[in-house]
C-alpha cells in the first residue's frame, strides 16, 4: 500500500498516523511518500507568503516539489501497492500546491495510473470545490477513486475565524479568550483508526478490486448544505483574482504586492458581509433551493457517504 500526504502544520500527519496505525497491525506493507515542495512552504505563514500562494493555488500551477524516496530506488516495489491512500489540505479552496504538483507529475501517473485511490483531506471547513479538483487531477493520472474522507474543524464558524488564523499565523492553536483550540481535535484524529481498520478488513477480502467504496457507513463526510453555494460562488471569484493578480507579476515578484492587497480587502468585506448576506438569502429562498442543495449534498457525500450504520462495529 502507498501513502502520499502534505501536512504544513503537522494537523494531516497525525491524521495519517491514527488512520494506518490498525493497517499496520494487520501486518499490511506501507511504503509512505511524504510530499517536499521546493523549496519548502513555511509554517507559521509569513502574511504576504499566505496570500502570494493563492494565485497559483487556484491555477493548479503549483511550486515543484523534490523527487520522490521511491525514484531513489529504496528497495519498494511499486507493483504491489494494491491501494493509494492520498492525505491533503486545501489552499484556497483547491488542494494544496505541493498536492497538486504531485497529481500533474509523470511520477503520480506511474503510481496511481490503474490503482484505486482513498482521498483524506482535513481543513477548516470548506472542502467541496477542491475535492471536485482532485477528483479531476487523479483521474487524468489515472486513478480510481474509490473513498473520501473529510475531517474539518467542528468549532463554531465565527470562532474559528479568529482561532484558524491565529493558528496560521503564529503557529498557535491553543485555548484563546475562551475560544476552543482551533484544528481537527483529538478526539476526531483518534477516529481515524475506524477508516484503517475498515481499510484492513476490506483488503483482506480484496474489495479494493471492485470499484466500490469501503468506508461506506463510517460517517465519512459530513456536508454543510448551507456553505454550498457560497463556496461555489466563492470559487468562482478565485478564479477572476487569481487571473488579475497572474497579470500583475510572477509568484514572489514585489510588484504584485499592491494586488494581493485588494485580494485581502476584497476578502474580509466578503466573508464579514457577502458570506453572512449569502446565507441570509438562501434561508429566504429555502422552499425554492431546497431540490438543488439536497442534490448537491448527495453529489459531494461521495462515494463514501455521510452514514453511520457501520459505527457502532467500530466504536
Amino acid at each position: 500500500m502507498l501513502v502520499v500526504s502534505y501536512s504544513q502544520s503537522g494537523q494531516l500527519s497525525d491524521i495519517v498516523a491514527a488512520l494506518v496505525r490498525p493497517l499496520v497491525a494487520a501486518g499490511l506493507r506501507l511504503h509512505h511518500e511524504v510530499l517536499r515542495p521546493q523549496p519548502a512552504f513555511p509554517f507559521p505563514w509569513p502574511f504576504f507568503a499566505f496570500l502570494d500562494v493563492f494565485p497559483e493555488s487556484v491555477r493548479l500551477d503549483p511550486r515543484p516539489n523534490q523527487a520522490l524516496a521511491l525514484d531513489d530506488a529504496d528497495g519498494a516495489d511499486e507493483a504491489d501497492f494494491d491501494l493509494v491512500i492520498l492525505a491533503w489540505p486545501v489552499w484556497y479552496l483547491s488542494p494544496a500546491q505541493p498536492v497538486s504538483a504531485f497529481l500533474q507529475s509523470a511520477a503520480a501517473k506511474r503510481l496511481l495510473g490503474g490503482r484505486p485511490v482513498v482521498s483524506v483531506v482535513a481543513c477548516r471547513n470548506m472542502w467541496l470545490s477542491a475535492f471536485d479538483t482532485l477528483k479531476t487531477l487523479v483521474a487524468e493520472a489515472g486513478g480510481r477513486l474509490v473513498d473520501h474522507v473529510a475531517f474539518t474543524d467542528e468549532s463554531p464558524a465565527l470562532a474559528t475565524f479568529i482561532t484558524t488564523p491565529r493558528w496560521m499565523f503564529t503557529g498557535r492553536r491553543d485555548r484563546f479568550f475562551g475560544l476552543p483550540p482551533a484544528g481537527v481535535n483529538a478526539q476526531q484524529t483518534a477516529g481515524a483508526a475506524r477508516f484503517g481498520t475498515a481499510l484492513a478488513q476490506a483488503l483482506a477480502r480484496d474489495e479494493e478490486k471492485h470499484d466500490q467504496p469501503m468506508l461506506g457507513g463510517l460517517c465519512a463526510v459530513k456536508v454543510a448544505p448551507h456553505l454550498i453555494l457560497s463556496e461555489r460562488a466563492g470559487r468562482r471569484a478565485f478564479q477572476v483574482w487569481s487571473g488579475l493578480i497572474r497579470r500583475c507579476g510572477r509568484a514572489g515578484q514585489r510588484r504584485r504586492i499592491p494586488a494581493l492587497v485588494l485580494f485581502l480587502i476584497y476578502l474580509v468585506v466578503l466573508i464579514v458581509t457577502v458570506v453572512p448576506l449569502n446565507l441570509a438569502l438562501q434561508r429566504l429562498a429555502a422552499p425554492l433551493l431546497a431540490r438543488r442543495i439536497a442534490a448537491l449534498t448527495r453529489h459531494y457525500e461521495q462515494p463514501s457517504g455521510a452514514g453511520d450504520a457501520r459505527m457502532s462495529a467500530h466504536e
